[in-house]
């Protein structure tokens, strides 16, 4: 396809002077009420001609019609190319569309839904071939369903494991998040998880920064923290003198009313 050279700002006399019929060619496929003014003629380019009419349909502000008209060199009939309803800066647009599994939350799934993992997922590698690793060239479906049946054979368990890309992106993760140094709770903690005796630290490569808080107490027990994490609940807070409880007051011994309830 050929592109037309566009003369901006000078559009063709003939099809900027057209605009009854740019207006009556809307009027086939609007009401006369959802098409308002002329918003004026732009040249798209050589004897290539764009109308623009405001829109008026409910439900659609910051709208507009636009019709775009054509015609042959030294011709006199007029030719339209299209009629399309555009937003305009000011339009209310659906938002970008986002994939399903790019929505999800954690929290989102139900029981009994399902959210399966692709086979190219590239957080995943083969436990059989590379363990923690990452493989340089990624395997076709047969070296895939042969690395199933194999892992099947020797009894391994496990047929993928998190590559080092699905672990960086888990540390990532869990370090911004409310386990993380910034959370508001490790803000005004007084000492951090890594000298809390509730902590269990992991294995593997994630040992040297994170860990899961034990205490049933504290907020975050049950879940991965990091080391430099924190909370008031650590095992080795104590409570300064003015922050502690005070004493219970002795039992007052009531010696008008002894007789009678021994009397009882």
């Amino acid at each position: 396809m050929i592109s037309l050279p566009t003369r901006a700002g000078k559009p063709d006399a003939t099809l900027a002077k057209a605009v009854d019929l740019a207006r009556d060619v809307v009027l086939e496929l609007a009401d006369p009420g959802e098409v308002g003014d002329h918003l004026g003629a732009r040249a798209e380019g050589e004897r290539v001609v764009t109308h623009q009419f405001a829109c008026q349909r409910a439900g659609y502000p910051g709208w507009y019609w636009s019709v775009t008209l054509t015609r042959a060199k030294r011709g006199k009939d007029l030719t339209v190319n299209e009629v399309v309803l555009l937003p305009g800066d000011d339009a209310i647009v659906a938002p970008a569309w986002v994939p399903y599994k790019e929505r999800l939350q954690p929290g989102d799934m139900s029981p009994g839904d399902l959210l399966p993992v692709e086979d190219d997922d590239a957080r995943l590698v083969p436990t059989y071939l590379v363990g923690d690793d990452p493989l340089e060239e990624p395997l076709d479906a047969d070296a895939r369903a042969q690395v199933r049946r194999v892992a099947e054979d020797l009894g391994l368990g496990r047929v993928r494991t998190l590559s080092r890309e699905g672990i960086d992106m888990a540390a990532e993760r869990w370090w911004a998040g409310a386990g993380g140094p910034d959370a508001p709770l490790a803000k005004g903690a007084p000492d951090s998880c890594w000298s809390c005796g509730f902590l269990v630290r992991l294995s593997g490569s994630l040992s040297t920064t994170f860990g899961v808080c034990a205490n049933g107490n504290a907020n975050d027990d049950g879940r991965v923290v990091t080391f430099n994490h924190g909370c008031g609940a650590h095992s080795e807070v104590k409570l300064a003198r003015k922050q502690q409880p005070l004493p219970m007051p002795e039992h007052a011994f009531d010696t008008l009313t002894d007789d009678e309830i021994d009397s009882l």
